[in-house]
């Protein structure tokens, strides 16, 4: 049977309320009569709202067929489906995704296109039907509808023959594309012909490189579920605003190793209900006999107030399994280790395994401080580094009139300029790590750009919540974490770690996700229903479970939030 154009959908992007937000969006297409063009990046009078993850010269035209229609009416039980219902640009009469492949050229009135990618899962086209679970179930009965890019630009309209006129090498079609994105059991084979279409679209491909680099999962570090009780074996002051504590496990037996830069959680009874929870980088050497965190005092923060003032020797809290991808990677390369107040805790772990490695590589040492007086871990620091053949150390001092007292190292005035640190000669091919204010991340991370260092090779970490990802939402005024609107939940205990928030669940919300959303936690997600893994958060304490159940289980000791609902009280690192 010939292909056959059925309707051309056009549609500009337009603003529309969502769960108390607004989304830009340009889902709403219409039906158009007569000739339209169709052009390298769209369809004349069509438009898209996210440009990040629809459009583009990739993604110009989409494409979904009548038969996915009928077979959506007969499973949603509806018959109000108007042509560009699903979002598409096309709407056709044949190209069944188990048939269409990657690559296949179709002509089509005029012009001339190419099969470049399956449609993106993405929570608009639920949105758009009224149905939150279609983008999980466009994938899982693999019909998602696939993207055309324009090859020769030309008139298209309704009733024009659909003809194809070169099959795509490699015979994947747009399921097997799908299915080896989102389902689980990636084939490696299936992997290597996927990587060699040339018509496959550039993000796509990127994600299959990631699959094949990434190679069977590193095995996690030996820890423990939950949270379990620690003693204070001892509490050192640092400079006048940061004291260490060592902890050790309650029962005294040797603790697991930490991997070089990560962190702890710890719940902190006796000053709240529920108690409060908080993240604290590791700042010991690997394998020492008591896990360190150092606490700065924050004058608004009652919990640093209260680890500073009250917290004695022999108390006993409540700690999480060192956790964190901010870790010291091996190799022979130059590495910089660039921090500013109490950021450096995770890359003091980092010198402390370098040392103990007697690391031969280039050390770099670049720490910012108010002043001598405020500059932790000075002299530890110090030692470490004369103990490596080939260190360098270099201090900042911000504040007007700081002295240059200290145990050793270059001292400089001022902050950290591209200009400064292309004079102190640091490497174009070292790894940085940094850590520090947002402000201080960012600015290095800029100077370091420009001082020739690959974007890849620099790591931040980040104390607080991580930047959000919510595709097509409409920025609003910036609000702190705070407790949900309407009737408090009697539920399950929630604690958003990184948030410093804890909540009492409501069945009135779908899932962790929206409870998360209406409480002004930054969160990341993209398909909202179990698809993307964009919503991947490490779980510290509790189980969940999932509605609807995603198509691939998250990692090991990770929860997807979008699809997730608590059984018990639950710690997200969120």
């Amino acid at each position: 049977m010939t292909a056959k154009l059925l309707s051309v959908n056009v549609g500009m992007p337009k603003e529309v309320s969502w769960q108390g937000r607004t989304v830009r969006t340009g889902v709403w297409k219409h039906a158009v009569t007569g000739p339209r063009m169709a052009r390298r990046l769209n369809i004349d009078g069509d438009g898209q709202g996210d440009l990040q993850g629809h459009g583009g010269e990739q993604r110009a035209v989409l494409v979904y067929q009548i038969q996915s229609y009928h077979y959506w009416q007969r499973y949603f039980g509806r018959a109000d489906f108007e042509y560009g219902q699903f979002g598409e640009n096309f709407t056709v009469d044949g190209l069944p995704d188990d048939e269409v492949c990657i690559g296949d050229r179709y002509r089509i009135g005029e012009a001339e296109f190419e099969v470049t990618q399956p449609r993106v899962t993405c929570y608009r086209v639920g949105l758009r039907l009224g149905e939150p679970e279609l983008p999980a179930l466009l994938v899982s009965h693999h019909r998602p509808g696939f993207y055309l890019r324009v090859l020769t630009e030309g008139r298209i309209q309704a009733g024009d023959a659909i003809v194809r006129t070169r099959t795509g090498p490699g015979a994947l079609t747009v399921a097997d594309i799908d299915a080896l994105l989102y389902l689980p059991g990636h084939d490696p084979d299936t992997l290597r012909r996927a990587l060699a279409v040339p018509a496959l679209s550039p993000g796509w491909r990127s994600s299959f490189e990631a699959m094949a680099a990434g190679g069977p999962a590193a095995p996690r570090p030996e820890g423990w579920t939950g949270f379990r009780p620690m003693r204070v074996s001892r509490i050192a002051r640092e400079t006048p605003s940061v004291l260490s504590l060592y902890l050790e496990a309650d029962g005294g037996e040797p603790l697991p190793v930490a991997g070089a830069g990560q962190y702890l959680t710890l719940r902190i009874g006796g000053i709240g209900d529920p108690a409060p929870v908080r993240s604290y980088s590791l700042s010991s050497p690997p394998g020492a006999p008591a896990y360190r965190v150092s606490v700065k005092r924050e004058e608004l923060g009652h919990v640093s107030r209260y680890l500073h003032e009250s917290l004695r020797v022999g108390a006993v809290v409540e700690v999480a399994a060192p956790r964190g991808d901010f870790v010291l990677a091996p190799g022979t390369g130059p590495v910089l280790l660039v921090s500013a107040g109490i950021g450096a805790t995770p890359v003091m772990a980092m010198l402390h395994r370098l040392a103990a490695e007697h690391a031969e590589r280039p050390v770099w040492w670049i720490h910012t401080a108010r002043h001598s007086t405020e500059h932790a871990f000075a002299r530890e620091a110090h030692t470490l580094l004369t103990s490596l053949p080939d260190a360098h150390e270099h201090i900042f001092y911000t504040a007007a009139g700081a002295g240059e007292a200290g145990p050793g190292g270059v001292v400089h005035h001022g902050r950290p300029t591209s200009e400064s640190l292309r004079a102190l000669g640091v490497p174009a091919d070292a790894t940085a790590y940094l850590c520090g204010p947002v402000s201080f991340m960012s600015a290095v991370r800029d100077m370091l750009l420009a001082v020739g260092l690959a974007a890849g090779r620099i790591h931040t970490e980040l104390f607080g919540a991580l930047a959000p990802i919510t595709p097509g939402v409409t920025p609003g005024t910036a609000t702190p974490p705070h407790q949900p609107p309407g009737e408090p939940g009697t539920g399950p205990l929630i604690t958003f770690a990184r948030s410093g928030l804890s909540v009492r669940w409501s069945p009135r919300y779908r899932s962790v996700l929206d409870l998360a959303d209406a409480c002004a936690v930054p969160t990341r997600w993209s398909c909202r229903t179990g698809v993307c893994h964009t919503c991947a958060t490490p779980i510290l304490a509790g189980d969940v479970n999932y509605s609807p159940d995603p198509l691939e289980p998250p990692a090991a000791g990770e929860v997807l939030i979008c699809c997730a609902r608590p059984e018990a009280d639950l710690v997200l690192d969120l």
